[in-house]
């Protein structure tokens, strides 16, 4: 039946392109059916090893395009795997150097807090020196975790441009 489709179309397409001919419904169906014919001679003619190798052919062909999808199915399921484990160590990594950040900066704190509390205890002129020669960012978290009286005191013990200095950087700060 599909044969007998195909031909039709072919014959009607065929036809299409020569001058238009009108048949009656005997002479068209004595012409199709020579159609079917000559094609279905042609399609005999080939030999039966010739199309089954045809199909063979395409059949091995298929084989291969199927193995080449597994194979790369399977190198995708390596690299999600790969992916995967290198995710887990980086996400580890992070953990263990915010982990790091975070205690430096608690010993820093840490540190700043014993330096405050030193400095506290000293006069204001010898905290002053001290101050004046410490690095101005040290120095300003230093008389910001001061009593505002007490560094003020200092403030006016250490030499004129260094206080200016300070005071300014403090100001910032606050902002």
């Amino acid at each position: 039946m599909k044969l007998f489709i195909f031909v039709f179309i072919f014959v009607t397409a065929a036809n299409a392109q020569a001058p238009k001919k009108t048949y009656t419904e005997e002479e068209f169906v004595k012409k199709v059916t020579e159609e079917v014919k000559a094609k279905v001679e042609t399609i005999k003619n080939k030999s039966v090893s010739d199309l089954t190798k045809e199909l063979l052919d395409k059949e091995e062909k298929l084989r291969l395009k199927e193995l080449d999808l597994v194979k790369q199915q399977d190198s995708i399921k390596v690299s999600e795997a790969e992916i995967a484990k290198r995710y887990a160590e980086l996400s580890e990594k992070q953990k263990n150097f915010i982990g790091c950040v975070e205690k430096i900066n608690e010993d820093s704190k840490s540190r700043i807090n014993q330096v405050v509390e030193m400095i506290s205890n000293m006069k204001p002129d010898k905290a002053a020196s001290v101050l004046s020669v410490q690095d101005s960012e040290i120095a300003v978290q230093i008389l910001q975790m001061i009593d505002p009286k007490k560094a003020s005191k200092i403030f006016n013990f250490m030499d004129k441009e260094v206080s200016a200095k300070l005071q300014k950087q403090y100001l910032q700060m606050k902002k």
